[in-house]
């Protein structure tokens, strides 16, 4: 029988396993784009961010902009509508021709962190740790005949720790280890079966005020390894293990808060993501760059009014092999292009909006809400057509600003 721990974690992964690829990810990773305050900006956070879910997760030198003691609680609610055209049939995997809408309901995901300045003991750095919502995708056709149960999960959550230290004024650098926790579901249709597996990457960053209103930042991640034992079964054969790896990224931020007197921030981010060199992904995206812009306007001294647009490029590849994360596929190009569209995440432009509340309930607590939408999107793999349409988000977030903390930092200035 399942535990009561088996059973929260199921809860955990079919809550996080909707439609997050089709909602707000740069391939299947989420990065800064479902946090409380980044989310109203496009997910820009790289050198100013304006919630510590964002600083650990993104740039972790980012963290010494948070004073005190810092505990955030963030969520989301991503939807959106992933419809498959299959024009031919693909026998050897037992798919014909159908037209038809998944069920996959939409995800929510959870953020948490807290963070914890040491100057009180003399040392100039920050602490931080999350539980972080990192990755994921997700489509069900199993309810089509014609589809042979065509469906695919992945959901990967992560513990993220790491400091954030200064170097001399201005200049901080910081580092972050995430352990994450994958699981995967398919995308093999009738072989697959949910299987976990766990992986480990690490993040270094750096974060520079140039001018006390203008600040640039870099960081760069690893790639993540999963192992997926025994998570193909072929007609013929023992069961064959998936390998996938999240892929190795780069961030570069810029943020100036020069204009109207500091109360208008504006930030761009850029991110390289190398699909290419993963295992799983390599065979179904190109490596890709994606580009964040945000605003963000003080109203007055509690109320901040954001915006955000993302362009990221459509990470799909050409023509691919037959055998992808060493499970061969059947019917050719074809079937591979039908593989290839279960992680069809090909959204391209996207807007945000949302607002911060400073003290909302009573002095030290922060309210951030944000929502956002994707533009319709479709695109033809060989005999597959996937279409995403009615794509958006909301979530926000509540912050508690303990002792120091209570005063303004650098990153809400």
């Amino acid at each position: 029988m399942f535990s009561r721990s088996g059973w929260i974690t199921m809860i955990a992964v079919v809550a996080l396993t909707g439609g997050v690829a089709q909602a707000q990810t740069f391939g299947v990773e989420l990065h800064d784009n479902l946090m409380p305050a980044s989310g109203g900006m496009a997910g820009v956070s790289i050198s100013r961010p304006q919630d510590l879910q964002s600083a650990i997760n993104a740039n972790p030198a980012t963290m010494r902009q948070y004073q005190g003691t810092q505990f955030s609680f963030g969520g989301g609610w991503a939807d959106a509508n992933v419809h498959f055209n299959q024009a031919a049939p693909l026998p050897l995997i037992g798919v014909q021709p159908y037209d038809a809408t998944s069920t996959q309901p939409g995800a929510l995901l959870g953020n948490i962190g807290v963070t914890q300045s040491l100057d009180a003991a003399g040392l100039p750095v920050t602490a931080g740790l999350a539980l972080i919502s990192n990755a994921g995708t997700g489509m069900n056709f199993r309810g089509i005949p014609q589809s042979n149960s065509t469906a695919s999960q992945l959901a990967v959550l992560e513990m993220v720790a790491g400091l954030g230290v200064d170097i001399f004024e201005g200049f901080s650098v910081g580092a972050t280890f995430q352990l994450g926790t994958g699981y995967i579901d398919g995308p093999f249709s009738g072989i697959g079966a949910m299987t976990t597996a766990y992986g480990a990457r690490g993040t270094v960053g750096a974060n520079y005020f140039v001018t006390p209103t203008t600040s640039v930042g870099v960081y760069w991640q690893s790639e993540q390894g999963f192992d997926f034992k025994n998570a193909a079964q072929l007609p013929i054969g023992p069961a064959r293990n998936v390998p996938m790896d999240l892929p190795e990224n780069i961030g570069f931020g810029l943020a100036d808060s020069s204009l109207m007197e500091g109360k208008l921030l504006l930030a761009a981010d850029i991110l390289y993501k190398q699909w290419s060199q993963s295992q799983l992904f390599g065979q179904i995206y190109d490596d890709q760059w994606a580009f964040q812009f945000g605003g963000q306007y003080e109203w007055n001294p509690r109320l901040r009014l954001r915006l955000g647009y993302a362009y990221n490029q459509n990470p799909l590849s050409g023509p691919v092999v037959t055998n992808i994360a060493g499970i061969p596929v059947p019917d050719g190009i074809p079937a591979a292009r039908y593989v290839q569209a279960q992680f069809a995440a090909i959204t391209q432009n996207r807007i945000t909006t949302g607002f911060g509340i400073r003290d909302v309930f009573m002095p030290g607590i922060d309210l951030d809400v944000f929502a956002g939408y994707a533009f319709n999107a479709s695109d033809r793999l060989a005999t597959t057509t996937v279409s995403i349409h009615d794509n958006y988000w909301v979530g926000g977030g509540l912050s508690w600003r303990i002792g120091a903390g209570a005063a303004p930092t650098v990153a809400t200035q």
